[in-house]
């Protein structure tokens, strides 16, 4: 099944999917309609978000992502109204400008890896 998700840095070495924290999970979000994807990445870019963009992906490539990385994933069907938290996250795994995070806590993760999977995704 074709399911949409929003990414930022679409088609660089610096991209990133969207997520969203509840609790201790990260939640990857796979819209069944483009139009509720576009709508929602359009919530995120008015909240300052640099360049949500919408693309296409075979669901079960997101659902193996998301098993390999520690990651949930759920189906946000037609019409369902989704609204990103008021918050964001201070510091991201990745930033606008390319350069890494200054957080030190991250360190041991394998961006390398996880940057090769998203790119198996397209």
């Amino acid at each position: 099944m074709r399911v949409y998700v929003i990414l930022f840095n679409a088609r660089t070495e610096n991209e990133g999917i969207h997520s969203v924290q509840a609790d201790d999970r990260n939640l990857i979000m796979m819209f069944t309609e483009e139009d509720d994807a576009l709508r929602y990445a359009m919530m995120l870019e008015a909240q300052d978000l640099p360049n949500p963009t919408v693309e296409a992906m075979d669901a079960q490539e997101i659902e193996d992502f998301c098993a390999d990385s520690n990651y949930e994933c759920i189906l946000v069907e037609e019409g369902m109204l989704v609204v990103p938290p008021d918050q964001n996250v201070e510091e991201t795994d990745w930033r606008a400008d390319g350069q890494a995070p200054k957080d030190k806590s991250n360190e041991g993760i394998d961006y390398d890896q996880i940057r090769r999977k998203l790119e198996g995704l397209l």
